[in-house]
């Protein structure tokens, strides 16, 4: 297999990577973290001026095209900048899905205002008892008289206190844990009956739990066929999982350089405290741990658009509970090889392990892929 990127791919790498150098150091993301919205409106004009927000959108919708390779690209440059813009809420999962599901009609009416970053799209489909499990939705949607009626609740919604119009998975019929029964709607937040609680999550990223009571919806706003969205959203849940493992692979690279910058720099009893051996190695096995986790990046990332359910399934399962090994054990490693430096705010080491334990509890943790890799 050719590992190689193409040369599109390769300008795309390089004109991120200068850009993220340039405009986002570490203090320029503690301060747009600091801003009402949590992020950079200046920075996501840059990322539509370059084509970024069109990645995995068909041309014939105003996209750029690329498959999972070119979104790995991506994410694994926002991950090396902690990047706390709204690319995987907005154009991973909104425009990922809007893109299966919408009418050619609906994809024209929204697609190209994500692509040109007017428009920040969340998708909300996270419940408190849903416990990883995509099929497990409460949130009704009933049809009443010529409208839908939604009820229900979605928590941990990414971006979803800045966005403009909201993605939401009710069930039109079943009960919860069933696969089928399940349907896609466009939700405006300023509808009446949804409220929005704005929250950080652990890593200071913002989000929102979304209540949703008695909120009628025109029949336009449904995305796709009433009762038939599960197999969107199991491929879109697959592509995000690929998408958070490139980041995180971001993430490490830049807390394992850091970490080595570290031991080449400090000096205790006159010699540099990469010099002794145990932390040697220590640092040799971080980058075999960074190894594995790049390895099962590249294979998710191939995987991420294959046809066959069940071959996705296992590489983007698989992909996970390594990166969430090997995530854990970097950041781990990072903090207790700076010492007390490393959980201070003002370093930035410690940011890359509050990241890394979020991405492993998004999607489903270590330890729920691989009892789902078990049960097949």
């Amino acid at each position: 297999m050719n590992f190689e990127l193409t040369e599109d791919q390769v300008m795309l790498q390089d004109s991120l990577a200068r850009l993220l150098r340039d405009r986002y150091g570490f203090a320029a993301r503690q301060a747009y973290l600091k801003s009402p919205e949590g992020w950079s409106a200046e920075i996501w004009s840059a990322f539509a001026e370059m084509g970024l927000l069109g990645l995995g959108v068909a041309e014939a919708d105003g996209g750029m095209g690329g498959d999972g390779v070119d979104i790995m690209i991506a994410m694994r440059g926002f991950g090396g900048a902690l990047c706390v813009e709204p690319f995987f809420s907005c154009i991973v999962l909104s425009a990922g899905v809007s893109s299966v599901a919408g009418s050619p009609q609906q994809r024209a009416a929204l697609l190209p205002a994500m692509i040109a970053g007017k428009a920040i799209y969340a998708f909300a489909h996270a419940e408190r008892h849903s416990r990883y499990d995509l099929a497990y939705v409460e949130t009704s949607a009933r049809w009443e008289g010529d409208r839908w009626r939604l009820d229900g609740e979605k928590i941990f919604v990414r971006h979803g206190d800045t966005a403009a119009q909201i993605i939401v998975s009710a069930r039109v019929a079943g009960s919860a844990g069933e696969k089928t029964g399940l349907a896609l709607f466009l939700v405006d937040p300023a509808s009446a009956g949804v409220s929005r609680k704005a929250l950080r999550t652990q890593d200071r990223q913002p989000a929102a739990h979304i209540l949703l009571d008695g909120v009628t919806l025109e029949p336009g706003a449904l995305l796709g066929t009433a009762g038939e969205a599960y197999a969107i959203i199991d491929q879109a849940a697959d592509k995000a999982i690929a998408a958070l493992c490139a980041e995180a692979v971001g993430c490490m690279e830049t807390a394992y350089g850091l970490t080595l910058e570290y031991l080449k720099t400090r000096q205790q009893f006159g010699v540099a405290i990469g010099s002794f051996q145990v932390l040697q190695h220590r640092a040799a096995d971080m980058l075999v741990m960074l190894e594995l986790a790049r390895s099962m990046m590249l294979h998710a990332s191939f995987m991420a658009n294959a046809a066959d359910p069940i071959a996705r399934h296992h590489a983007v399962a698989a992909a996970k509970v390594q990166i969430g090994k090997s995530g854990r054990y970097i950041g781990q490693q990072a903090i207790q090889l700076h010492g007390g430096i490393g959980i201070t705010e003002e370093y930035a080491v410690g940011h890359y392990l509050r990241r890394l334990l979020a991405i492993d509890t998004e999607f489903g943790d270590a330890q729920f892929h691989i009892s789902q890799l078990a049960a097949h």
